[in-house]
């Protein structure tokens, strides 16, 4: 078993059931969960059905006392079971299996799982979720009742992570002081989305590059999806029109992002344009991770819908819709280490198929 399994840090987590209902291991539990969310599986009642199916399997190396749980029973077990402990246990494997590298840009966003949203009530799930683009590793999650929570959750999740050295880019919604303060706090950088959220910065930064001459740029072209999209960014290290700028701590550049996007099968073309504050001097590199964090949604929420079919997910009961999505994220993040040339859907079917490439995934 190799220092990076995953169910090693799962070991000797606290039980959530009472002592007369604890018919099945809790190490058998969990690695039948993972290894069926692996294999493609979305639901409790599919859950039961991949245990039976692989049980001559299962039964080489798990106990099984009394047999493979029913649905009902892995539903009880991950609806009662501490999703911060989950979480954190999840967060120290992401430390094992990660590689620490210097500028590693770090976004930061969040995803409502919209079928978690009981009948008649308009609040549902959401899970902000913290992406390592260089790693392409989930770091971290932590769950919220609704969007407008993400401020004061994006701090507790930061202080879960280490981000030393790391560039953490977050939209609109974390573009707060206290949040700005806690990332230089992580010693990290910070590059923040500015928008009408932050009016008067908003229009401090709209009327400092209308009125001062930058003092870098940098300008990419991208050609895909049949469009050609140009991309010029702008900053200025001179802080003399916004307002109080010490109240954002470490904050040194603000900038400015001009997009142009022609589409050749119609001839539209249409124009945007961002504001952003942040700790870093240099056009380039805030460019970049400007860009990067887009990758959050490209390959966390758009997996998780199509691949994972998150958005469909019934889950309501106590902590289950948490830890179902933290079983997502393993399976994401197993998936992503694999370096075989294959879709998450592919190599989902793979695992469903080939008990060895489930143990491989795992490292068992």
């Amino acid at each position: 078993m190799q220092k990076d399994n995953l169910l090693s840090y799962f070991s000797g987590m606290k039980d959530p059931r009472v002592e007369r209902t604890k018919l099945h291991l809790i190490d058998d539990i969990l690695f039948i969960a993972v290894a069926a969310v692996l294999s493609g599986v979305e639901t409790w009642d599919e859950m039961e059905d991949y245990g039976i199916i692989k049980r001559d399997w299962l039964e080489t190396f798990l106990e099984l006392p009394h047999g493979i749980p029913t649905h009902d029973t892995f539903n009880r077990f991950f609806s009662a079971l501490d999703s911060d402990e989950f979480e954190s246990r999840f967060l120290l494997w992401v430390k094992e299996i990660s590689i620490k590298t210097d500028g590693e840009v770090v976004s930061i966003d969040g995803k409502t799982m919209r079928g978690s949203r009981l009948q008649g009530c308009k609040s549902a799930t959401h899970i902000v979720s913290a992406w390592a683009n260089e790693n392409e590793l989930i770091l971290g999650q932590i769950k919220v009742e609704e969007k407008s929570n993400e401020i004061t959750a994006i701090p507790m999740l930061l202080d879960s992570l280490l981000l030393k050295n790391c560039v953490v880019t977050i939209d609109a919604m974390g573009c707060q002081k206290e949040i700005a303060k806690k990332i230089v706090s992580k010693k990290a950088d910070y590059i923040l989305a500015v928008k009408e959220n932050q009016r008067e910065l908003y229009e401090d930064i709209a009327d400092s590059f209308r009125m001062l001459t930058p003092t870098d740029s940098y300008e990419d072209l991208d050609y895909g999806h049949g469009r050609i999209e140009t991309r010029k960014c702008f900053i200025t290290t001179d802080l003399s029109l916004i307002e109080r700028p010490e109240k954002w701590k470490g904050l040194t550049t603000i900038v400015k992002i001009e997009r142009e996007r022609y589409f050749k099968a119609t001839g539209k073309q249409e124009n945007e344009t961002s504001y952003y504050i942040s700790t870093l001097s240099n056009a380039q590199p805030i460019a970049n991770g400007i860009r990067k964090h887009w990758g959050i949604e490209n390959k966390v929420h758009w997996v998780l819908d199509v691949a994972f079919n998150e958005d469909q997910s019934r889950k309501r009961a106590g902590n289950a819709a948490k830890n179902y999505t933290n079983l997502n994220r393993i399976a994401i993040n197993m998936l992503k280490k694999d370096d075989r040339k294959a879709g998450y859907k592919r190599k989902r079917k793979m695992a469903g198929w080939n008990n060895e490439y489930v143990l491989k995934l795992m490292k068992i």
